[in-house]
């Protein structure tokens, strides 16, 4: 994974990024890549702080849409020079979405994910009063709604492939804190990783994806884009009996109150949804039983992985 956001911290320029994914071209491994502008990001950062402009919405504001879409652009272009595949982490914007379409038009071995805080969530969650919008700030950041529709567009369309989650919690009481006064002190990152299967669900009652594609781009294809097809992502002789068993019809409220994640609140708070998991087997083993774990300590087991199963 490389970062063409983050100066000093993560930060790779093109050069490096280009050595990186030539490196990759030769043996088969696949880039992911965080796409925003970083450097001019940071330009926008300093000067929105001295306008006095403190509040966390004005994370949402600096780290603009055109950013993530001219960085997707870039990233497309050197792993075309380098010959490289490329995989786009957590799109959140309708023109990087629309960077990708091109590529994948082109023939490029392009890919991207999105995540359900870009599906569900917006900048009227970062825009929330009494510091409450500090609870929503990660990066890529969250979008105005009218950036949705592209996003569920392209995970019918196959250009978007994957829904993950880049869950990064951050407790409220001492962490997200750490910002008030200043938005760029706030740690980036929400968590969500319980969550996704069931806002995927959702989704499908809403009409947004069919069940199927709900299947694909949850635990299908993450599978095979990183190489634990068929180990991993069917259910078929030889493959892993790792299995979720799904109430469709069982209604809840997702709620920090009642969630197993190790973190003060809940992105997705008093959001009523319909499905639940009842059941999950790992290679046939019973881990959660009718939503209580009963997993035990020793039970994982390294699984080797190939290279992406998709490259043309």
């Amino acid at each position: 994974k490389q970062f063409m956001a983050y100066p000093g911290v993560f930060y790779s320029d093109d050069g490096q990024i280009l050595r990186a994914m030539q490196r990759s071209a030769e043996n088969g491994g696949l880039i992911m890549m965080h796409a925003e502008n970083g450097i001019a990001i940071d330009v926008l950062v300093e000067q929105a702080l001295a306008r006095g402009e403190t509040d966390p919405r004005f994370h949402g504001e600096v780290r603009k849409a055109l950013l993530e879409a001219e960085a997707t652009h870039r990233a497309i272009r050197l792993a075309q020079v380098a010959g490289a595949p490329l995989y786009v982490v957590h799109v959140s914007a309708t023109e990087a979405v629309a960077e990708l379409a091109r590529a994948r038009d082109e023939g490029l071995n392009v890919f991207g994910e999105t995540c359900p805080q870009y599906l569900f969530l917006s900048t009227d969650n970062l825009a929330e009063p009494d510091f409450e919008g500090a609870k929503y700030v990660c990066s890529t950041p969250l979008r105005p709604k009218e950036h949705q529709a592209a996003l569920w567009r392209g995970l019918r369309t196959n250009d978007l492939q994957v829904v993950s989650t880049d869950h990064c919690p951050f407790c409220f009481t001492g962490q997200k804190e750490l910002g008030r006064g200043d938005f760029s002190k706030i740690p980036n990152g929400l968590p969500g990783v319980e969550n996704r299967m069931d806002l995927l669900h959702q989704a499908v009652l809403d009409g947004h994806i069919t069940r199927r594609r709900w299947i694909e781009i949850a635990c299908a294809t993450p599978a095979r884009m990183f190489g634990l097809y068929p180990k991993k992502g069917t259910i078929a002789p030889g493959a892993d009996a790792d299995v979720v068993i799904y109430d469709p019809h069982a209604e809840q409220v997702l709620s920090a109150d009642t969630h197993h994640m190790n973190v003060d609140y809940s992105a997705y708070e008093g959001k009523r949804i319909t499905g639940r998991v009842e059941t999950v087997l790992s290679r046939g083993v019973p881990v959660i039983t009718e939503r209580e774990y009963t997993g035990r300590a020793g039970h994982g087991a390294y699984t080797p992985r190939s290279t992406c199963q998709y490259l043309t």
